[in-house]
Order: C-alpha cells, then sequence, then structure tokens
C-alpha cells in the first residue's frame, strides 16, 4: 500500500475522500458538521484545508478514534499516535471588548463563496497591535486557528451554542 494514501491525524479531508469515497459518509456519520462536504465549493475549499485532526476538534470527538473509524472502513491498521491539539477556551488575560477592532462573520463569507482562511490572514497581518478581532462561526474553525497560531496571533475560543462560536484572535504588541 501507498504510504501516502495511509490515514494519520495530518491526512487532508478531501484527499481521504478523494482516495476512500467510501469513506464520505462514514466521516459526515461520524461528524455530522462535515454534510457541508456535500458542498462543491466547501468541499473544495474547506476539504482540501481542513486535517482529520481539526475535523476531530470541530466534531468534538477524539482525533485517535476518528482516524481509526476511518482506517477500519478502509482495511488499514489502527492508528496507536496521540496527536491532541487543544485550543483556548478560558478567557485569557488580553481579552477587552473595548480592544475588538474588526469583526468577523465566517459563514456569511462562505455563503457568499469565499473562503475566510484568506481574507482573515491578511486582515489579521494588518491590524494593529494589541487589537482583537472577532469572528463568528457556525462550526469551530480549526484550520483557522491554526494557522493564525502559527504565525503568533493569540486565540480564544467561546463555544455560544452547539453550532455556535465566537473566536477572538488577538495580535500582540512586539
Amino acid at each position: 500500500m501507498d504510504d501516502n494514501k495511509i490515514i494519520t491525524p495530518k491526512s487532508k479531508v478531501l484527499q481521504v475522500i478523494e482516495q476512500y469515497p467510501q469513506l464520505e459518509e462514514v466521516l459526515i456519520d461520524y461528524v455530522p458538521a462535515f454534510k457541508k462536504l456535500k458542498n462543491p465549493f466547501l468541499r473544495k475549499t474547506v476539504g482540501k484545508i481542513t486535517t482529520l485532526q481539526q475535523a476531530a476538534s470541530i466534531g468534538g470527538v477524539k482525533v485517535e478514534d476518528l482516524v481509526n473509524r476511518l482506517r477500519k472502513e478502509a482495511g488499514q491498521d489502527l492508528y496507536k499516535g496521540d496527536a491532541t491539539t487543544s485550543y483556548q477556551t478560558s478567557q485569557p488575560g488580553w481579552f477587552d471588548p473595548a480592544r475588538i477592532h474588526d469583526t468577523v462573520d465566517a459563514e456569511a463569507m462562505l455563503a457568499e463563496g469565499n473562503h475566510p482562511v484568506n481574507q482573515v490572514m491578511t486582515d489579521l497581518k494588518n491590524m494593529p497591535e494589541g487589537s482583537i478581532m472577532q469572528l463568528s462561526a457556525g462550526f469551530l474553525p480549526a484550520p483557522l486557528i491554526d494557522k493564525a497560531s502559527s504565525v503568533g496571533i493569540a486565540h480564544w475560543v467561546y463555544k455560544k451554542g452547539e453550532s455556535s462560536y465566537l473566536v477572538y484572535f488577538h495580535k500582540p504588541a512586539k
């Protein structure tokens, strides 16, 4: 078996369902938020950048359980690693509502056919130091949080409801 086809937490959702089409329904059953992958635009954008690790975070399931469910269906050996990602869920000291510089609605951007990651990353880079961006989404935007974290932008995830999140991004002063 080609190593590129082994399912891992770092596998991209789109690659997995393209390599193993039968896993699309398994993924959707396991992480119902991914029924949006039926939309061709979201499939090519969100599915292309979202890893299974991020999908597990979005769905509130253990990444090991998700990967092993997919591996079982694909006839692969079980995954035994530990690839947990944690997000800041308690209010950090830097949060002050008066410092919110910009608000973004990820759902509205997706509905217009725009993918939030590139636009939000550009806005975060251009945001004044010490300020905060508030992003609202109907799902945990794990790929965006991971990308922002990789460039030194802090975050706080506030879950408002079953499918309603506010993510606050803070650009620290240098």
